[in-house]
């Protein structure tokens, strides 16, 4: 079977889950942190500039003084100040799952041959809500033809498997243990 990593399965180090509770703790909008990501995804030059040790902290702090929106700013020096800027993408994306943790925002994966209908869709968000306790839920979708039909849905540890070739896989199990 076709593996891909999802958002919601990256590994991310302490450091940067601290720094993205702190980030969202003190308030700095989404619109700036998304700001911020969009600026070091156009300009990847900046990771190398923050992450040299042989770059002065003032030249640094400069650059975020320059570059960044206002409501970031102190943010992006602290992480300059402590040597954290290495981190910045898995600080984003641990600031994505804070912020879906404090607003009960539940992630899932749809491992599918064809992308569900838009009502399809809605079913299996329901479906998570209720059995989640979530006010909402994110489903992101990929394709894997090897299933050869149904689909897998991934939320957190639990797997729910209605595709074709997890229950041809489970019918053999069952006949191999007669």
């Amino acid at each position: 079977m076709k593996t891909q990593t999802s958002k919601s399965q990256i590994y991310c180090p302490m450091a940067a889950i601290r720094y993205a509770r702190v980030l969202y703790e003190v308030g700095v909008p989404k619109e700036a942190v998304q700001k911020t990501r969009e600026i070091f995804e156009e300009v990847p030059q900046l990771h190398e500039i923050f992450a040299n040790p042989t770059i002065e902290l003032q030249k640094k702090m400069n650059v975020v003084d320059r570059v960044f929106p206002k409501e970031i700013k102190n943010f992006l020096k602290v992480a300059c100040r402590y040597q954290r800027m290495d981190l910045i993408e898995d600080i984003f994306t641990a600031y994505d799952r804070y912020c879906d943790e404090q607003n009960q925002v539940l992630n899932a994966v749809l491992t599918c041959i064809q992308p569900p209908t838009e009502e399809q869709k809605k079913g299996m968000e329901a479906f998570l809500c209720k059995k989640y306790g979530a006010n909402r839920a994110k489903i992101e979708v990929s394709q894997d033809k090897a299933l050869l039909g149904g689909f897998i849905l991934r939320v957190g540890s639990d797997e729910y498997d209605w595709s074709m070739k997890g229950r041809l896989n489970r019918l053999e199990q069952r006949l191999t243990w007669r």
